[in-house]
């Protein structure tokens, strides 16, 4: 049972190795940008579709030579080293979602791609998910690829047994609110001993900021973690500790897994990426999940978007080239290749995202994930947000892994909160 990136990522291991990493060693092989006629592409495994990647070779090949590098490792570290270096930089990259708030003041390393004509796409994408690719001052620097709207994976027969809806329409009707969906995990733990609707409080805490319109810092440059929204998401995820609804284990490790694999954790509140991390963790249990829509509203987590730098020396074709990349149906296909949700509607119809999975029992997922994707709400996302909405993360871990009392732990966040706020020169 392997761990993907985002599995790394939820686990907590990421950030410390990152951490260690200090930034990309100088004398480490970096991969070179664009030399000749040739157009260089950056991105990470599983950043874009092996198939339309193919199809792009051959479709702009009497024009540029087209050299897609998939990039290991710290992917933001070595393109950041690059563009510092001023060598070797690719004419298009891939920004990774969780980047891309740190991205936008840098915008003046970006071409513009309105000044390419990306305006004439915008009605084909995702609001909310264009937007995100915009800086403060206009510039747009990230053309969408992908998204991640947030659904309820559930095990069928282990809701069946217990007692609960297990139909996804009866799912999603019943379990709408969060006291909902925490008298479920009760019930669910009375009927089947042993068992936890969720594996951590941090999933529910994350999802609800996530389903908001703020986050952590406002567009003045303020902090506003400790506000009534964060304040709330705290107190429910809490409130899912206090319940005993959700495990002591930590996402992404062995443990978790087995756990899933048995049984004893049929629930979770997931990207729509983790359908591969399902299938690829837990072969086993094909045939045993289906989804349904999260409680309340949708939430996003992930997605990425295509960039071209200021050293590129064939602007205009870089574009064409992302235009054509990030239309519908390639975005479908995106989907069948590597699990990226479209950030393009008009895929959603298309049909080979129509397809029954027989992992989730023969169901239709775009039937939740399509609508999911279209009902995110809009929140500004400031570059200072991951720095500072780590302390509450990591405290609401504390509280439901370790026990810490909530009291002392948000305590402690807003100490650390408050530390890192001074250090970035956001006021509080």
């Amino acid at each position: 049972m392997r761990l993907s990136r985002r599995g790394l990522l939820r686990a907590g291991l990421a950030p410390a190795a990152a951490t260690a990493l200090g930034g990309l060693a100088s004398g480490c092989a970096v991969p070179t940008g664009s030399t000749g006629r040739n157009m260089v592409l950056w991105y990470w495994d599983g950043g874009l579709g092996d198939t339309v990647l193919k199809n792009a070779r051959a479709r702009y090949g009497s024009s540029v030579d087209l050299q897609a590098i998939k990039i290991g490792g710290y992917y933001r570290s070595k393109l950041i080293t690059t563009m510092t270096g001023r060598a070797h930089i690719p004419d298009i990259a891939g920004l990774k979602g969780e980047d891309m708030a740190s991205y936008l003041p840098n915008a003046d390393q970006f071409v513009d791609l309105r000044t390419l004509g990306a305006d004439r796409f915008k009605s084909r994408y995702l609001s909310w998910k264009w937007d995100q690719g915009i800086a403060d001052d206009g510039t747009m620097i990230g053309f969408p690829i992908d998204c991640g709207p947030v659904a309820h994976f559930y095990q069928y027969t282990v809701f069946r047994k217990a007692g609960l809806p297990y139909e996804p329409a009866d799912v999603s009707k019943e379990l709408n609110t969060w006291d909902r969906f925490f008298a479920a995990g009760e019930r669910l733990k009375k009927r089947i001993p042993g068992t936890y609707l969720l594996t951590d409080a941090n999933a529910v805490f994350e999802n609800v900021v996530q389903q908001g319109r703020k986050r952590y810092v406002d567009k003045d440059r303020r902090f506003i973690g400790d506000q009534e929204h964060v304040r709330h998401a705290w107190a429910l995820a809490v409130e899912a500790k206090r319940r005993n609804i959700v495990s002591d284990l930590v996402n992404g490790t062995p443990d978790q897994l087995s756990a899933i694999q048995q049984g004893k954790l049929p629930s979770q509140l997931n990207a729509s990426w983790a359908t591969n991390d399902i299938k690829n963790g837990v072969p086993r249990t094909k045939g045993r999940w289906r989804v349904a829509q999260m409680p309340v509203r949708p939430s996003n987590n992930g997605g990425s978007f295509l960039s071209v730098t200021k050293a590129c020396r064939q602007p205009e074709e870089a574009f064409r080239i992302i235009a054509w990349l990030l239309n519908a149906a390639n975005q479908a296909q995106g989907f069948v290749d590597a699990g990226l949700f479209p950030s393009t509607p008009a895929s959603y119809d298309l049909r080979q995202l129509r397809e029954p999975d027989p992992f989730f029992g023969g169901q239709v997922t775009m039937d939740v994930f399509g609508p999911a994707a279209q009902n995110i709400a809009i929140a500004y996302n400031s570059p200072y947000d991951v720095a500072l909405g780590q302390p509450l993360k990591d405290e609401i871990k504390n509280v439901g892994v370790l026990g810490k009392d909530p009291e002392k732990a948000w305590s402690d966040a807003m100490s650390q909160c408050r530390r890192i706020a001074q250090h970035l020169g956001v006021s509080h």
